[in-house]
C-alpha cells in the first residue's frame, strides 16, 4: 500500500474493523527501494498477501510492478484481483476508440517538455487511431489541460473525466475547439484525460 492511514481506513470500511492490528502491514511506494521490496519477501512464506492501492490498480500507473516481477522470478503465485479503475472506467465512459489504445502515464512536468510530449501522443493517435491515456498529479491538472488545450489540433477529440465514482464525477469528451469555447476548470482532483484524433 502507499500509505498506512488510507489503507486502515479503507480496511475498517471493508469489514476488518477491530481486526486491522491483527494484519502486518507495509508501505510500498514511490520511494521504496529494490532492497526494501525484496525484504518483504519473508512475508510471504506459507501466507497470503495483498498488494493494495490507494485509488487505481496496483502495478499499473501505481506502485507494485517490483514486488510483482520479484513474485514471478521466486516462483510465487500471483492473483490479480480489481475494483473500479478510473482508466478503464475513463476510456469506457470517453466514447473513443476501446479497440486500440496507450496507457502513457505521467508525461513530463516541465511545461515544454510537456507541450512536446502532447504533439507525438496525438501524432502516435493520428498515425495508429489509438486512444492516448494520461494522468497527472492533481495539483497539475489545470496546467496540462491548458497545454492539452493549446497543443492540440481543434478536431482532436479530448476526454477529462474527474472524480470517477464519487457524487462530483464529471466526465466529458467534446473536440478541443469545443473545450476552447468553453474551458473547465478541473483542480486538484483526481483525473484522467484521453486524446484521439
Amino acid at each position: 500500500m502507499e500509505e498506512l492511514r488510507t489503507a486502515r481506513r479503507f480496511l475498517s470500511a471493508y469489514g476488518l474493523r477491530g481486526h486491522i492490528d491483527e494484519l502486518d502491514l507495509h508501505v510500498l511506494n514511490e520511494h521504496t527501494t529494490l532492497a526494501e521490496v525484496e525484504a518483504l519477501l519473508p512475508l510471504f512464506e506459507g501466507q497470503d498477501v495483498g498488494l493494495m492501492s490507494e485509488a487505481g490498480l496496483p502495478a499499473v500507473a501505481d506502485p507494485g510492478s517490483e514486488l510483482v516481477a520479484l513474485c514471478h522470478r521466486r516462483g510465487i503465485e500471483v492473483v490479480p484481483l480489481v475494483g473500479p479503475s478510473s482508466l478503464m472506467m475513463a476510456l469506457m465512459g470517453s466514447g473513443l476508440n476501446g479497440q486500440s489504445f496507450a496507457f502513457r502515464g505521467y508525461i513530463p512536468a516541465k511545461t515544454d517538455e510537456r507541450r512536446a510530449a502532447i504533439k507525438e501522443l496525438e501524432k502516435q493517435s493520428r498515425a495508429l487511431n489509438q486512444s492516448q491515456i494520461l494522468i497527472e498529479t492533481p495539483y497539475r491538472n489545470d496546467a496540462l489541460l491548458g497545454d492539452l488545450l493549446g497543443v492540440l489540433s481543434p478536431s482532436t477529440r479530448l476526454c477529462v473525466a474527474a472524480d470517477l465514482t464519487l457524487p462530483t464525477q464529471f466526465i466529458r469528451t467534446l473536440t478541443v475547439a469545443q473545450w476552447r469555447k468553453a474551458p473547465a476548470t478541473i483542480g486538484k482532483r483526481p483525473c484522467v484525460f484521453i486524446l484521439l484524433t
